[in-house]
């Protein structure tokens, strides 16, 4: 089942690299540093947006009857 589109994919793609390295990633770390432990969060939901973009599918998505792929939108 897919239920993420190719534009959806990629700004998953895009939004999940810079959140998942904003932690580690100097420039960027700079600015996460004062969350303090939301900084983790912040890399798990990167984790979690590229492991969407990966597999094409967004429980969320399932859930509330979306999609974004022209094949499967009904």
């Amino acid at each position: 089942m897919v239920n993420v589109g190719t534009l959806d994919r990629t700004i998953r793609f895009v939004l999940g690299l810079v959140l998942a390295a904003a932690a580690f990633v100097p420039p960027l770390s700079d600015w996460v540093a004062p969350l303090g432990s939301w900084k983790y969060a912040l890399t798990a939901w990167g984790a979690v947006m590229l492991a969407t973009a990966a597999m094409r599918f967004c429980p969320a998505y399932t859930l509330l009857g979306i999609s974004t792929c022209p094949a499967e939108r009904r």
